[in-house]
């Protein structure tokens, strides 16, 4: 796996990455808490070939599955996906 961009900087959003990371052979995986700090809410873009040939809800359903019981957790959650572009 490759990870051209990976950021996170509190320990909710590197747990929330670490997660990602072990998942999905993901380009790129951004985590951001947008509850002030608290981490009751997070925003997650999360670039990976795995998504390819799915649609956007089954791409979301799989960021949900991975993310467990974190996700029960959480206030709210954004979940933004792309498929890598191919070259």
């Amino acid at each position: 796996m490759i990870y051209s961009l990976i950021e996170a900087e509190s320990e909710g959003e590197k747990k929330i990455a670490e997660i990602l990371k072990q998942n999905f052979s993901a380009s790129q995986i951004a985590v951001k808490d947008i509850s002030g700090g608290c981490g009751a809410m997070y925003e997650i873009f999360v670039e990976s070939e795995d998504f390819r040939g799915k649609r956007q809800v089954q791409q979301h359903r799989l960021v949900n599955k991975a993310l467990g019981d974190e996700v029960k957790s959480m206030h709210g959650l954004r979940i933004f996906t792309a498929i890598p572009e191919e070259k």
